[in-house]
């Protein structure tokens, strides 16, 4: 039989022979020159997970990092079965060489002696997957020993983000590999199937490390960074500024960290742009006057323009200003918008719905947290309040939200007594909040200064939230599975909606400008609103 052909566990040790793993975990030097380092630790640890079990031996002397490293690789994978871990261990080397089982003689495999088998009783068939739009034909079955054990491997993908069964539940991720540092006010985003996580800070001090989620596979691991500076040929090993509070987009392929407090800020906004290809670092070169420096603002991806608004500079002054950043020409420019803005803050959220309105909700100054919402027309560059629906939403600082379609969602935040357990949804069509779901005790997702993003796999839409503060830090990792697939975005129609819309309680001022927000408050041109 081909090695191609091969089924579980006998696919599993041709992959490990191949890769230089003999009996036992013992390594050859195959196996360390033909991967790179990480990669050959992971496959050491998949390894002895497939064939030993979890680890249980004790950690080794400080003194011998590449024990200790191989160590770290095998007990980060927790209590992972061992079919699963075969099954990692394969996609890994065929991520890694393509075509290793072309290149494998024919596979006799000799029994294995001594090795505990950790398969599950039933394991039920894969649902199919699709990657880049591609579906992924189902496996089949076939009964080895009294267990399942699934074939044509090379057609099946870890489910991911998948295994997550129950909607609008928030349900915590079952990950694996080396966690990142417990850390809250740290950014986020999603780039090719890998959540990034970036900075923040812990017990006080701020981090540099960069560490990705993988969405498919759900294994932490942590990027080792170079750092490109002046001139753009000179490539040194020096790390990234520690930051935190800062705002991290995706752009492109790249993504950036604008803003952010550091030990030794400098005058202004530093944006910073990491290439996940090369894993380099470089500072942006903006032109135009940049904002002051500051931490806690958001930053809001609106076509080809970043749109910076409020925070807290290194002096603790609140802001309420407002920036835009072209990202085309790298210009920043500062904005003087009309109408009534909303007070300085930090720690609040924003939103851009239908390419034309920014809306920030919450945040806090010192003494003070906010449940306003405002909204800014980037055509008119004029700032209101609008009439909302359904309930009041409690005052929060330090919350995180991400969109989906017309849907925002709001999560996590504190009052200054405790976290904020509800997880909200705002239509940003209708004006309408409503509660998803509510979570009980102090948990990260009731934290400030945790992330949240999302992410649509399997043709279903996700939020991920990681890290977060409620009186202990935390690094743990949750998803909410949403019951609907995301709609595209309305039409927002030119017309003003009647004044029946209900005006939720707000705590500072009166609505201005009142029928410049009503066309946010259209769902579509045959929608009635009661």
């Amino acid at each position: 039989m081909a090695s191609s052909g091969l089924a579980y566990p006998d696919r599993f040790y041709a992959a490990a022979a191949y890769a230089g793993f003999g009996a036992g975990g013992a390594t050859s030097s195959a196996a360390i020159s033909r991967f790179q380092n990480d990669v050959a630790l992971l496959l050491y640890g998949l390894h002895q997970q497939a064939t030993v079990g979890p680890c249980n031996v004790p950690k080794p002397r400080a003194w011998n990092p590449v024990e200790q490293s191989k160590w770290t690789s095998w007990h980060g994978l927790g209590s992972m079965p061992s079919a699963e871990a075969m099954r990692l261990f394969v996609k890994i080397l065929e991520e890694e060489d393509p075509g290793w089982y072309s290149r494998v003689p024919e596979f006799n495999p000799e029994p294995v002696v001594d090795i505990q088998m950790h398969k599950p009783k039933d394991e039920p068939q894969s649902v199919p997957a699709s990657t880049n739009g591609t579906s992924i034909s189902e496996p089949k079955i076939i009964s080895e020993n009294g267990s399942s054990v699934e074939t044509q491997d090379k057609d099946v993908i870890l489910e991911g983000l998948s295994t997550v069964i129950s909607h609008d539940e928030w349900t915590p991720l079952s990950v694996s590999g080396l966690r990142p540092k417990p850390r809250y006010e740290h950014g986020a985003t999603v780039l090719q199937n890998k959540m990034y996580i970036f900075g923040g800070n812990h017990n006080g001090r701020y981090l540099s490390d960069l560490q990705a989620l993988d969405l498919k596979s759900l294994i932490w691991s942590k990027v080792d960074t170079k750092f490109q500076a002046e001139p753009a040929d000179s490539t040194i090993t020096t790390q990234i500024a520690p930051c935190a509070g800062h705002s991290l987009i995706s752009w492109g392929n790249k993504f950036l960290s604008i803003a952010g407090h550091t030990k030794d800020p400098s005058e202004g906004i530093t944006v910073k742009e990491f290439d996940p290809h090369t894993c380099t670092w470089s500072i942006v070169k903006t032109y135009g006057k940049p904002p002051v420096s500051r931490g806690g603002q958001t930053v809001t991806l609106v076509g080809t323009t970043l749109v910076l608004f409020g925070g807290e500079d290194a002096k603790r002054c609140l802001l309420n200003d407002l920036h835009i950043l072209d990202l085309e020409t790298m210009t920043w420019d500062d904005v003087d918008a009309i109408g009534n803005p909303p007070s300085p803050r930090s720690d609040h959220a924003a939103a851009c719905h239908a390419d034309r309105y920014l809306l920030i909700f919450g945040g806090g100054s010192h003494a003070t947290c906010f449940n306003d919402l405002h909204v800014l027309d980037l055509q008119t560059m004029e700032w209101s309040r609008p009439k909302q629906q359904g309930l009041t939403p409690s005052p929060r600082a330090g919350h995180a939200g991400a969109t989906v379609g017309e849907n925002w969602y709001i999560v996590g935040g504190g009052n200054n007594k405790s976290g904020v357990s509800e997880t909200l949804v705002l239509n940003m069509s209708t004006l309408t909040w409503s509660v998803v779901s509510t979570v009980e005790g102090r948990v990260p997702l009731a934290s400030e200064g945790m992330t949240l993003v999302h992410s649509n796999y399997n043709g279903y839409d996700y939020l991920v939230s990681f890290g977060g503060y409620n009186g202990r830090y935390s690094n743990e990792v949750y998803t909410l599975k949403l019951s609907l697939k995301s709609d595209s975005q309305p039409i927002v129609e030119e017309e003003t909606v009647s004044d029946t819309i209900s005006r939720v309680r707000e705590p500072e001022t009166e609505i201005s400008q009142d029928g410049r927000i009503r066309e946010i408050a259209m769902d579509s041109a045959d929608s009635d609103l009661k």
